[in-house]
């Protein structure tokens, strides 16, 4: 069984230090390029679908969670207040009434909507030592989140497009949902809102999955606190589900914040808010793509691209005309061939210069996979590594046909 918190250390992604403490994890060079190129990713995509990015402090007042419901209702999982001044301060568990705020802050119109605000933001929740683990479970978060204000006209195209959203993202990023769940109240638990507007969420939650034919299971007691929604479950090595992307329908908010808009008439109205993340969190997402790839990530995201090995006495360019072009590349001198091959057995693309290739500027490409390609000029195969790398079509390692 692949376990992400030995391999993932044993790759040089991720480790963590008792100092630190227990949940918060840091990101070594090779993490850290891997979740930046994914980062990257997301950023685009969401820019080229019309989503606006901001940034917001991971700080907030204490009355700010108090409006939002969160301390009523989800205040186990928070840090406890600061005191700073008159003050109290308090590590934020979610991003969405910072994300009201925002709204909050401009007047809005019928035309601005649906107004899609997006952040890749840190956020902290106080989870229980015992349930801590790797990159699964941790206190330190950092959430590709987003929050869609709209007309409730509009919430079910917007919901319908996240759905796509995730799916496209989700094949780039070579995960495999096992199965999709609308998260429903349950007794016991508190919720916000009102009756009504539950069961509207509920039923155009359910018909976003039933129009684009998804199969789904209805599970009491799962909706957040606010409002229902629709969770995409993975499953790691270990056969434990996790929840890695949702779309949920939030009246609750808005109007605990008194969110408005001038609609048509020149009147105000209430907006909808529709939380969603594509991804989750990317401690949580790294550790389900470590264990599902093995380490071996597909080419765009792979933390070094392509390994070079210099056989050669002559000098030869293409590790500097690699990285020039955009690549992660490494370069290794010591040791037999056979050895620095073993060692790069996770990296996509190992090229082997000798000193026939130094002499006419070629490079070997050994794949991943076994295969190993004709010499080629160094500009041949950068511009092959790169074509690769833009298509991110997970384990293809040469350009289609």
């Amino acid at each position: 069984m692949i376990d992400h918190r030995r391999l993932g250390r044993e790759l040089d992604l991720f480790d963590s230090d008792p100092l630190i403490g227990a949940g918060l994890p840091f990101w070594l060079p090779a993490g850290a390029a891997a979740r930046h190129e994914v980062e990257s990713y997301l950023y685009d995509l969401e820019r080229r679908n019309g989503y606006q990015h901001v940034y917001s402090p991971a700080l907030g007042k204490r009355q700010m969670y108090e409006i939002s419901g969160h301390l009523a209702n989800f205040a186990d999982d928070m840090f406890p207040p600061m005191a700073v001044g008159e003050d109290e301060l308090m590590l934020r568990p979610s991003m969405c009434p910072h994300h009201a705020l925002i709204f909050k802050a401009r007047q809005r119109s019928y035309r601005d909507l649906p107004l899609r605000v997006a952040e890749l933001g840190q956020m902290y929740r106080q989870e229980r030592s015992g349930v801590l683990g790797g990159l699964s479970r941790v206190r330190s978060i950092a959430l590709n989140d987003s929050h869609i204000f709209c007309p409730v006209e509009q919430a079910a195209g917007e919901v319908a497009g996240v759905l796509r959203l995730m799916r496209e993202s989700h094949a780039a990023l070579g995960l495999r949902p096992a199965s999709y769940q609308l998260s429903l109240r349950g007794p016991g638990k508190k919720y916000g809102g009102r009756d009504a507007d539950w069961l509207r969420s509920e039923a155009l939650l359910r018909g976003a999955l039933d129009a684009q034919e998804i199969s789904y299971d209805e599970v009491a007691g799962e909706a957040a606190f606010y409002g229902p929604k629709i969770d995409v479950q993975v499953v790691d090595a270990a056969g434990r589900e996790w929840t890695i992307a949702t779309v949920q329908i939030d009246h609750h908010q808005p109007e605990r914040f008194d969110l408005s808009y001038v609609d048509a008439s020149g009147a105000k109205a209430r907006p909808v808010m529709v939380h969603r993340s594509l991804a989750g969190s990317m401690e949580r997402l790294f550790g389900l793509l470590i264990e599902e790839h093995g380490g071996a990530f597909p080419v765009w995201y792979a933390p070094v691209q392509v390994a070079v090995l210099p056989l050669a006495s002559l000098p030869a360019p293409f590790a500097a005309d690699a990285l020039a072009a955009g690549l992660r590349v490494s370069v290794h001198h010591e040791g037999s061939l056979g050895a620095r091959i073993r060692a790069n057995t996770k990296v996509p693309y190992v090229a082997v210069i000798g000193e026939r290739e130094a002499a006419a500027g070629l490079v070997s490409l050994r794949l991943r996979d076994g295969r190993r390609l004709e010499p080629m000029p160094g500009a041949a195969a950068i511009a092959l590594i790169s074509e690769v790398a833009a298509a991110r079509r997970p384990g293809q390692l040469l350009p289609s046909p």
